[in-house]
């Protein structure tokens, strides 16, 4: 029996079967809710409103008792048994207005090639697909050399183009193409990563097409999706766009989503997720930037391992099993139109290659556009979302490492986390003495949760004036009625319900904290871990590069004063921003340091900290705030000392 599902406010109805769930019934619907915990009921995201109707189950102790009353359930425990009408509460939409706006001027890290007249002052400017225009010798009775031997010759001596090939798609539309041109055609030609290689002709065109030829770099996240279109002929970034990945739905992390590819049918549906959302952003960037599917020649994609492998179909689920192995780090080119992406069947697609399995093609671009692997500083690069990587080293040397972070910079193992959208608490500061808080959201409206960047800050000033301890528990001594018990657990109320878009108070409560504490835990013992693994100390580090969309938001002092970043002079930190997109567009415009990508790859040296003895002793010692070890953090200890007189 079918049932009809109407989802409020956006008035779109499904039909579906019986004991469907209500998430899977979304999905088909093109709704999004947020589903932190990939179904499993424990994260309390997906949170929706029967309206009318009833469903099987749904309940969960993440819903109040009151909840229940009012007809909230939760939407991936929901069965549907019935017609229903269904509204999606304001905190359980995805909002992707934050992920098109810039993060304010900071200092920002130096990308190795801003743009492409650096690359011609060092001759780097040689795109890894570049168009030709020819003006061939008609055939005659008296040269009547067959075509395809005519353009490669004209290439060969005019053009100095040596080891050329053409495939037998292409060979069958040569004979039509240049008579169609009356001989005047342009050759696509994409260059090999070798110097030896061969150089493929891709695509023959009528006439002189050559001053139009873009790119598209795209950057593969767990979280975001981001597409850039540039021109090939200026180095200009033509338009952007950026979305949350759908495979959000199907689990907040890549163990989540490795465990659902490897249910029936869960790698096709996850590969065909992310080649929709991709292709929706193809779709919005070439139109804005006024171009043609035809005329890109070239998409670069960089990605972790696991969204790299989902995205190319192979089957992830060796990376989350000891000796935790890839499928490869290393992809050939290949065309786009091959995986379903909407383009050109010439269009060519070039993948980021990895190191390991948790450190993936995202983090080779990332380093190839700061430039880190030629400088002579002692770096310290940290990409910090829901996968956090890092790697150490300069020049001359590099390793590098995954720490199992989780989801709590991303707003997910907390009961009000969210991702930094409209309504999203982002800033925030406490009265010393009445204890009372005073917050800003994303888009100055009013508050329904707290972002990553948030929750920083919030723990920062939180210990700063002592309701919280080094542990991360409340100071229940204090006189405030914002520090209360609610279901046996101790929080802090951030905003009352009256001022809130959610109809509850926000608080932040102690688990929150402690989720938090895990995940800052991870990222510096990994860091502090790497260092000690090759004979380094923290105080050796001469420069940080925050990397990722996520680390562009994040406020230095709170940072430090919890203890997710080394104390260091602040001059010595920059922002690289979305480190993976920059990178994608080094490789659309340079062959020359698409040829450096696999020496950075070949001088990274991986660490798994699972293998790793010290790791944990490390890990155990930085479940503190800022750390047990307070001579590591001198300044955060001193300040804190003062603050508490």
């Amino acid at each position: 029996m079918n049932n009809s599902v109407k989802f409020l406010p956006y008035n779109t109805i499904v039909k579906v079967d019986d004991n469907a769930s209500l998430i899977r019934a979304a999905m088909e619907a093109g709704i999004h809710i947020n589903a932190s915990c990939g179904g499993t009921g424990v994260c309390g995201k997906c949170r929706v409103l029967i309206e009318q109707g009833k469903v099987e189950g749904g309940i969960s102790e993440q819903l109040s008792q009151e909840d229940q009353e009012k007809g909230y359930r939760l939407a991936c425990l929901s069965k549907v048994t019935s017609d229903l009408v269904v509204r999606i509460p304001v905190e359980s939409e995805i909002d992707t207005s934050r992920l098109n706006v810039h993060a304010g001027s900071r200092h920002t890290a130096k990308v190795m090639y801003s743009n492409i007249d650096e690359l011609r002052q060092d001759g780097l400017f040689i795109p890894p697909v570049e168009k030709i225009y020819l003006e061939l010798d008609p055939a005659t009775a008296e040269d009547n050399q067959a075509d395809v031997t005519r353009i490669i010759n004209h290439l060969l001596f005019k053009h100095d183009e040596h080891r050329l090939t053409m495939n037998l798609d292409l060979i069958r539309k040569v004979p039509d193409i240049i008579r169609q041109g009356d001989f005047k055609v342009t050759a696509t030609i994409m260059r090999p990563v070798r110097e030896d290689g061969k150089n493929e002709i891709v695509n023959i065109e009528p006439f002189d097409t050559s001053n139009r030829n873009f790119a598209i770099a795209v950057d593969i996240g767990t979280t975001t999706v981001f597409g850039q279109v540039l021109d090939l002929q200026t180095g200009e970034i033509l338009s952007e766009h950026g979305e949350f990945n759908s495979q959000i739905s199907y689990g907040e992390d890549i163990i989540s989503r490795i465990i659902f590819a490897e249910k029936d049918d869960g790698l096709e549906i996850l590969h065909q997720k992310v080649i929709e959302i991709i292709n929706e952003i193809i779709e919005k960037i070439i139109k804005k930037a006024k171009i043609g599917r035809h005329e890109v020649t070239t998409i670069t994609l960089a990605g972790n391992s696991t969204m790299t492998q989902l995205l190319l179909k192979i089957n992830p689920s060796y990376i989350r099993r000891d000796p935790y192995v890839p499928a490869s780090i290393m992809y050939p080119p290949f065309h786009a139109s091959d995986i379903g992406i909407a383009l050109a069947d010439h269009t060519i697609a070039l993948i980021y290659p990895g190191v390991s399995s948790y450190v993936g093609g995202d983090i080779v671009a990332g380093i190839m556009a700061s430039g880190m692997y030629r400088s002579h500083e002692l770096t310290l690069y940290m990409d910090i979302g829901t996968n956090a990587e890092i790697a150490i080293g300069h020049k001359d040397w590099m390793v590098c490492t995954a720490a199992s972070a989780g989801p709590a910079f991303e707003g997910g193992g907390v009961k009000f986390g969210m991702r930094a959208t409209k309504g999203a608490i982002e800033d925030f500061s406490i009265n010393p003495f009445t204890y009372e808080p005073m917050i800003i959201t994303v888009g100055d409206k009013k508050a329904k949760g707290i972002c990553g960047s948030g929750m920083i800050t919030i723990t920062a000033k939180l210990l700063e004036t002592g309701v919280i301890d080094s542990r991360g528990k409340f100071n229940q001594s204090l006189d405030t009625p914002r520090i209360r018990k609610t279901d046996d657990i101790w929080e802090y109320v951030i905003v009352y319900k009256e001022n809130t878009q959610i109809d509850r108070d926000i608080a932040i409560t102690e688990p929150d904290l402690d989720n938090l504490i895990r995940a800052k835990g991870a990222m510096y013992s990994a860091a502090l871990t790497l260092l000690e693994e090759i004979g380094l100390k923290i105080n050796d580090i001469e420069r940080i590069i925050l990397a990722g969309g996520f680390g562009s938001y994040i406020d230095l002092e709170s940072a430090i004063t919890i203890g997710l970043l080394p104390e260091i002079d602040p001059e010595k930190v920059t922002y690289l921003g979305n480190g993976s997109l920059l990178g994608c567009k080094i490789n659309s415009l340079t062959n020359a340091l698409r040829r450096d990508v696999g020496k950075v790859v070949n001088m990274m040296t991986n660490f798994e900290m699972a293998s790793t003895p010290s790791y944990m002793d490390h890990y155990m010692g930085a479940l503190f705030l800022p750390h047990t070890e307070l001579n590591y953090f001198p300044k955060v200890k001193a300040r804190l000392e003062k603050l508490r007189k």
